[in-house]
């Protein structure tokens, strides 16, 4: 299986995972502010610090976002490019966002795919402070309660991280049982979904988040040879304790690739942010 190499000591514990409950929501975000203040306050306003949003058919003005690049130096294993700024409204066709703090404030974390004004479909990281909706949507999201991603600082790979922590419930909370996690470089990313669900207990789970792979190797036969990867998951489930996770993603060149993951082929790249949702199936 592929490998990347980090500057900093690699860490004991390959995964992180905070139980929690999940509660299904839609929430309306309001145009004329921040993409990251607009998630925040509707989190709040349903009664939670933090969750997962599936963002679709989103016009955003001003947009900004970066794709994978090279580390200018040896102080990061992989960065990004510089920041694309298109002139014009962005429709956000498909991103996951996974919104927690940092530095004691609402923060969020995105990947997605867009269609920018020139008509062209594209893929990256969304800078969610730069970026501002130009009209309010409704959208599909998932309210977590006594769990939380915060931002921290990851001595392996020399970046501020969102890691799982425990937090207080907001209020009286019956979700549904759940668990919020981070993975490790290197980790092949079905597997330790597969070892989170062992561990927690669910035999059966739907699969929600983003991250990086160090390239990707599809069901089908297709790859991708990108070293350095922002990825989507676009369909994700465990079945029997068995994952299975259809993803699109994009590579330092910019192009897109979508597909089943081939199973045990697919090592993390810097992080993969997850919120593991159990179901009751027979």
């Amino acid at each position: 299986m592929r490998s990347i190499r980090h500057p900093g000591p690699m860490a004991a514990e390959r995964f992180t995972a905070k139980a929690c409950a999940t509660e299904p929501l839609t929430l309306r975000l309001e145009s004329g502010r921040s993409i990251n203040d607009a998630v925040a306050q509707a989190f709040a306003d349903a009664g939670f610090s933090g969750g997962y949003i599936r963002l679709r058919n989103a016009r955003v003005d001003p947009m900004r976002y970066v794709i994978p690049a090279a580390s200018p130096d040896g102080t990061h294993a992989a960065w990004y490019s510089d920041t694309v700024a298109p002139e014009g409204i962005t429709v956000i066709e498909d991103a996951g966002l996974v919104a927690g703090r940092r530095d004691n404030g609402p923060f969020l974390h995105s990947h997605g795919i867009w269609r920018t004004p020139d008509g062209v479909r594209r893929m990256g990281h969304l800078l969610p402070l730069d970026s501002h909706l130009a009209e309010p949507v409704e959208v599909t999201a998932w309210g977590i309660a006594g769990a939380l991603f915060d931002v921290r600082d990851d001595a392996e790979t020399n970046f501020r991280l969102f890691v799982p922590i425990n937090a207080p419930v907001m209020g009286e909370r019956r979700g549904r049982r759940a668990a919020i996690c981070t993975v490790k470089p290197n980790e092949d990313i079905g597997q330790a979904i597969e070892a989170v669900c062992r561990r927690h207990g669910f035999d059966h789970a739907s699969i929600q988040g983003i991250g990086s792979l160090v390239g990707a190797d599809f069901d089908n036969g297709s790859s991708v040879s990108s070293y350095a990867t922002e990825v989507l998951v676009t369909g994700g489930a465990v079945r029997s304790g068995r994952c299975t996770l259809d993803i699109a993603l994009v590579g330092i060149d910019g192009a897109i690739g979508t597909g089943r993951l081939r199973r045990g082929a697919n090592p993390v790249c810097v992080t993969f942010e997850l919120l593991i949702v159990a179901s009751d199936e027979d």
